[in-house]
């Protein structure tokens, strides 16, 4: 009877050793749930990365021996315009390959003929998702989100001003910063010539200080 009972002992020793410290629960992390990520084992991707993953993005980016390059499963010029709408919600990616599907497919799209005419009717819709590039922490997000606009703002010319104070409040905070002053203001010029005089007004608006390619 004692031999059982010495047996038995032994047995829930060896388990308590087994057992480490660490691979036991804190109660604390049973009551606080900000122990907890419920995002850590269940990460999802970004809209724009599983559209291109179901094959709903028609170009794929061509590894080059010295650069890369965009592949169109079709024509650009045969394919929905509102796919612009897409490939601007992807400019605030951070992974490859879908930054640079995202740049080079919304720079090749606006070089299709007759661009302008089907760029003008998603400027409601396009330019809120600039804005959201252009506000990004990331400094190479912002980047492609002041070329995406620049390239826009070539194609639709002065179409652009009635959406253009929008964007001026993210532009005035970079302009602010010393590391952004000359990009930014390349920019904006580039936003006057593209869109005229009319253009000056607007941006001085927001910007009082900007200096006009015309003065």
């Amino acid at each position: 009877m004692s031999s059982g009972i010495q047996i038995k002992t032994k047995s829930a020793a060896q388990k308590s050793k087994t057992r480490s410290p660490e691979s036991q629960p804190k109660p604390s992390a049973k009551l606080n749930p900000k122990t907890i990520d419920p995002f850590r084992a269940y990460s999802q991707p970004s809209a724009f990365a599983a559209t291109y993953a179901r094959g709903g993005i028609p170009c794929r980016l061509v590894h080059g021996s010295v650069k890369h390059k965009l592949q169109w499963e079709c024509p650009p010029e045969t394919v929905p315009f509102d796919l612009l709408l897409t490939l601007a919600e992807g400019l605030r990616e951070t992974k490859h390959p879908y930054t640079f599907v995202s740049k080079e497919g919304f720079k090749e799209l606006l070089l299709v003929d007759g661009a302008a005419e089907k760029a003008i009717p998603l400027l409601p819709r396009l330019i809120p998702i600039l804005k959201a590039a252009l506000a990004h922490a990331d400094d190479e997000v912002f980047g492609r989100g002041l070329d995406a606009l620049v390239q826009l703002s070539a194609v639709v010319g002065p179409s652009l001003n009635d959406h253009l104070k929008l964007l001026l409040t993210n532009l005035l905070k970079r302009l602010m910063d010393k590391k952004y002053r000359e990009e930014v203001t390349v920019a904006l010029q580039k936003l006057e010539h593209c869109g005229g005089k009319a253009t000056v007004a607007i941006i001085k608006s927001k910007i009082p200080t900007y200096c006009s390619i015309y003065s």
